[in-house]
């Protein structure tokens, strides 16, 4: 039985990410195929990032493949739904299964599986992928016994039970890269950026709790590969594809300070050196921890702060503290790591007030980058629980995401880009004024924050 993985990402069909030419390979579908090839099945890899939807159709076309399993997130849904109806509606596919896996799909189970998806995958996919696959193989599939799915019997929809966690990722084969032509990536950075970059993930799972997070398929957990794996890994990616830097896309890289400093070990015994960047949280970085960091290579270390009101941060569950945060940033950039961080506006009772502290929390914190993004319910979230009978929005399931999703009780969609602009022209004043740069462009500079600033008040 031929199996066919892919995604519903276009690379070259989507403007904002071309301006910002950063992708990475899904390590997701990599991951299941390596796991499956593993264990004797035939499975092939259609990376759609470079490639459009007609040729993905082409290619399923020509594998007729007995499962098609699709990788599906909130910011691919809108692809993958014109991909299953065309499945659906080929009579050269009709007797392909249609499996569905990723954060998306099983909080939206019901809709899916009407739209046309046959299984749905919930949470890790490997053991629940090859179990099923192997049911599939069989002249009579028993679809209940396969734990971790969801599936429509008749007019019933089947929730099996969930699947525990992989308890030891060692074991699990490194992901797929072969599957892809990862030299169109390198390349792509290159070309954009003058240097190139490679994904990797050493954990599964955040234990922390975060109310806007969503935790849908790795859990609230922490289960990591040992320092020695993750450098073979490395070295490998190194031997093979010499990329000039990394991405460890782990959500807290330094949650435990014993494996950090076990890595930093390995990686001196070993002779390793490459430049990376990655994520974590104030709480778990010390002057200690971001020493370690540096030796190992990091460049850049993006702490996540959301806000800088300690009022805020609490309505989250982030049990960090705001100051403690922008020492921790202070911290990182006297390191020589430049510091990036993560600002999310609209949080439910958020008021503008904590809006201006969060400017003065970047002025005083001064990082070299600072993303922001306005907040948005995602399904399976206490977030989304929270605001969901307060939930606003024009479109139909089908041609939304949770992204277009608004709520009754905070500011208008007008606020907040004029509190964007407030935080970005607010900040770079300072940062203007800072270096000495004043005169006209900080003048004008300076202007812009105040008529945004104006402006919030009468677009409340």
């Amino acid at each position: 039985m031929k199996i066919f993985l892919t995604h519903g990402y276009y690379l070259n069909s989507d403007p904002n990410e071309l301006r910002i030419m950063k992708p990475y390979v899904p390590l997701g579908i990599l991951y299941i195929s390596a796991y499956l090839k593993q264990n004797g099945f035939d499975v092939s890899v259609f990376d759609s990032t470079f490639k459009s939807f007609e040729a993905q159709k082409a290619a399923l076309l020509e594998s007729k493949p007995g499962v098609i399993a699709i990788y599906c997130n909130l910011m691919t849904k809108l692809n993958v739904l014109p991909l299953i109806k065309f499945i659906k509606q080929c009579d050269e596919l009709k007797n392909s299964t249609v499996v569905l896996g990723g954060p998306e799909p099983p909080f939206h189970a019901a809709e899916f599986l009407n739209y046309g998806a046959d299984i749905i995958v919930e949470g890790e996919g490997e053991e629940t992928m090859l179990e099923l696959c192997r049911e599939l193989s069989e002249k009579e599939p028993k679809l209940a016994g396969v734990n971790g799915i969801i599936f429509k019997s008749g007019n019933e929809i089947i929730k099996t039970p969930q699947r525990d966690k992989i308890k030891d990722i060692n074991t699990l084969p490194y992901p797929d890269r072969a599957a892809v032509d990862l030299r169109l990536y390198l390349g792509a950075w290159k070309n954009a950026h003058g240097y190139s970059s490679v994904s990797v993930s050493t954990m599964r799972g955040c234990p922390y709790t975060c109310r806007w997070c969503s935790h849908g398929v790795y859990g609230v957990s922490y289960r990591r590969r040992s320092p020695e794996k993750t450098a073979d890994e490395i070295q490998h990616i190194i031997n093979t594809y010499n990329p000039d830097m990394l991405w460890f896309v782990d959500d807290v890289f330094t949650v435990s300070h014993k494996w950090l400093s076990r890595l930093a070990e390995v990686f001196k015994e070993r002779g390793i050196k490459i430049k990376f960047e990655c994520i974590s949280r104030s709480d778990r970085l010390t002057e200690d921890v971001v020493k370690t960091l540096k030796e190992l290579g990091c460049f850049r270390l993006w702490i996540g702060a959301e806000s800088g009101s300690q009022h805020v941060l609490d309505l989250m569950d982030r049990r960090v503290d705001a100051a403690d945060t922008r020492d921790k940033i202070k911290l990182t950039r006297k390191y020589g790591i430049e510091a990036g961080t993560f600002i999310m506006l609209g949080y439910p009772g958020e008021r503008k007030s904590d809006i201006v502290q969060t400017a003065q929390h970047l002025i005083d914190s001064d990082p070299d980058i600072f993303l922001t993004t306005v907040a948005y319910p995602i399904k399976g979230t206490p977030f989304y629980t929270e605001v969901e009978s307060k939930l606003v929005t024009d479109l139909p399931w089908d041609k939304r995401t949770d992204r277009d999703l608004d709520f009754q009780g905070r500011f208008s969609k007008k606020f907040y880009k004029h509190a964007n602009r407030y935080l970005v022209n607010e900040v770079n004043y300072h940062k203007m004024k800072n270096r000495g740069a004043g005169g006209l462009a900080a003048g004008k500079t300076l202007l812009k924050a105040k008529i945004s600033k104006f402006m919030m008040n009468i677009t409340k």
